[in-house]
């Protein structure tokens, strides 16, 4: 059965704002306390959803998570009506009300790890939401991400999150790589870690993904060990704000795309890939050296944050990159060398994210990558599903209910909760995600 690539993005939620939370993430810590435009991003989020859509790739839409999420002030001691504990909240424990508020789920590249079912013994889809668990913002998301994936896959094997401590420390797809030779067949899938679970924490940034959290996750996904490669990022890609692989490697089909330091030992990954890809298809690495690209320029201008796409009737790859890889000099040239040589990526297209790459999360981090066979693509919830229609009511949603700035006072009035909440619960219709979707819809 013939099968594609989806992409299901996050939508961006009402509560957008520069809180500058995570640590290592060098735009989210450049642009911390300016002020956002919720509406502008969401809006921004849209159009590229459209513009995939309407180039024949399957696309998805996933809600954004409750914010205030106020489950985690409750567990903090506070109580009394809704508008009692966010007020309440904002006096006591103002570093707490920061996290709960923000809006990251629009990083859907987090929201968890995916194995399509030609890789899973089981011939199911699997997904393991996850638990995000090194930065506090984060780590409340997974109990909602998992509730969204298995309204979006009924189907779906939909795995609850791994233990939220530091040995399982999961950051999702973004540190990890599928490829193939026909999205129908079976695949190799590459797991990208930072560190050892058990070993001293390194200096300087933090490694987020654990060893022990991607061989847990192969695990319960029933993936065959022969055909699933583990690799070390490198700690000059981490300190550079290499916070996750996929701001330094992106991969589609057969093609591997990423810096020269992005691993510990490129090399071996080579190998490895190579290895585990026998008898299936041939691995194409396409590797850019520091030379060309530094890894400053890759970082800042996102060229590896950029999806890997390959459009309908195109036989070379499409990268779909920010506004900023074309406006830096470095990056640009590189896009023009792609473009005019005949390796596998043909195409490079320049999409507006601005509100989303200035707290750090370019064209990739907003969608998860989900391959589907037609016959699974046929059972995915109806509202999931991107649609001009949907585009429409969409937006007239986002205008009716969102804020056109955010400043980081304005996040304090309890007024922004309530219209959040207002929107959510709109959104619940427009979805058909049902009555109780959100924790504020039960009580």
């Amino acid at each position: 059965m013939i099968a594609r690539e989806a992409n299901f993005d996050g939508l961006i939620g009402p509560t957008h704002n520069y809180g500058g939370l995570s640590d290592g993430n060098l735009a989210s810590s450049r642009h911390a306390g300016l002020v956002s435009s919720p509406r502008g991003a969401a809006l921004q989020g849209l159009e590229k959803m459209a513009a995939m859509a309407e180039a024949g790739l399957w696309q998805g839409v996933l809600p954004p998570q409750q914010r205030p999420f106020l489950p985690a002030l409750l567990q903090a001691g506070f109580s009394g009506s809704d508008a009692q504990i966010f007020t309440q909240g904002w006096a006591d424990a103002p570093r707490l009300m920061k996290n709960l508020m923000s809006a990251s789920s629009m990083w859907a590249a987090n929201a968890a790890t995916v194995s399509p079912s030609p890789d899973c013994a089981d011939g199911t889809l699997h997904l393991t939401p996850a638990n995000l668990s090194t930065m506090l913002h984060r780590s409340i998301e997974h109990e909602q991400t998992g509730r969204a994936l298995s309204r979006a896959f009924p189907f779906a094997a939909v795995h609850p999150a791994l233990s939220g401590q530091s040995v399982f420390a999961d950051e999702g797809a973004a540190n990890h790589v599928r490829l193939c030779g026909e999205r129908e067949g079976q695949g190799v899938e590459l797991l990208v870690y930072g560190r050892d679970g058990y070993a001293a924490a390194r200096p300087g940034y933090p490694a987020r993904q654990t060893i022990q959290a991607s061989r847990a996750i192969a695990r319960s996904h029933k993936l065959d060990p022969a055909r699933t490669v583990y690799i070390l990022q490198s700690d000059a890609a981490i300190d550079a704000g290499a916070f996750h692989n996929d701001v330094v490697c992106v991969g589609a089909m057969q093609t591997l795309f990423y810096h020269e330091l992005a691993f510990a030992d490129t090399a071996q990954m080579k190998a490895d890939m190579t290895r585990a890809a026998l008898g299936l298809f041939d691995p194409i690495f396409v590797e850019v050296s520091n030379a060309d690209v530094p890894i400053a320029d890759a970082i800042k201008a996102y060229l590896f944050n950029s999806m890997l796409v390959q459009m309908p009737g195109d036989d070379r790859l499409t990268l779909i990159a920010p506004l900023e890889t074309q406006e830096n000099a470095a990056t640009r040239a590189y896009c023009e060398t792609l473009m005019s040589g005949n390796g596998p990526i043909g195409n490079v297209q320049f999409v507006d994210v601005r509100q989303s790459m200035q707290n750090g999360g370019g064209p990739a981090c907003l969608r998860l990558r989900v391959t589907l066979t037609e016959h699974e693509w046929a059972q995915v919830h109806t509202g999931n599903k991107f649609t001009p229609a949907l585009h429409n009511t969409l937006k007239d949603w986002v205008n009716t209910h969102y804020r056109e700035s955010l400043s980081p006072d304005d996040i304090r009035d309890v007024s922004v909760m309530t219209e959040s909440f207002e929107a959510l619960d709109a959104l619940t219709k427009i979805m058909d995600l049902g009555d109780d979707f959100y924790p504020f819809q039960r009580g």
